[in-house]
């Protein structure tokens, strides 16, 4: 299964591809690192959701994976993140799952990176996307190891 993860951070989407097959993890390349929405009228979003799903129809990306961000406090996610986020959502045939970091926390818990951020070869910048990504990966691939189904 091919995933790519999203880091939404202000008027940019931080992507990471990882992809799980038979146990072992893979980074495939990939043309981009962040789509950046320049424009935040209606035509601009229309740009950027008709880019991201070129790109996950390119890759043959089987879900995409956001990070949940807070809707009001200190840690706020901005309204322009909330624009992508939904133009992504609404994008026809694809999967698409918010996954909160408490959920992210988690799964890292029972399934610890193998190697360290700094080995994988993704910017330092595309952590938070790789990490949940990877995280969402190991708690569907082991869910169904679990007896009672967590």
């Amino acid at each position: 299964m091919k995933v790519c993860g999203i880091d939404l951070k202000g008027n940019e989407a931080i992507i990471s591809l990882v992809s799980l097959a038979d146990g072992l993890f893979h980074l495939p390349d990939c043309r981009v690192r962040r789509l950046t929405l320049a424009d935040t009228s209606a035509k601009g979003l229309k740009s950027f959701q008709s880019t991201f799903a070129k790109l996950v129809e390119d890759y043959k990306i089987d879900a995409v994976i956001i990070r949940q961000r807070q809707t009001k406090g200190k840690f706020a996610g901005s309204a322009i993140g909330f624009k992508l986020e939904a133009a992504i959502e609404l994008i026809d045939g694809l999967e698409v799952i918010v996954f909160s970091p408490t959920d992210i926390k988690e799964a890292l818990r029972k399934n610890p990176l193998a190697v360290p951020f700094s080995e994988t070869g993704l910017k330092q910048f595309q952590e938070t996307a790789f990490i949940t990504a990877y995280a969402w990966l190991m708690k569907n691939e082991y869910a169904s190891h679990d007896e009672d189904g967590k």
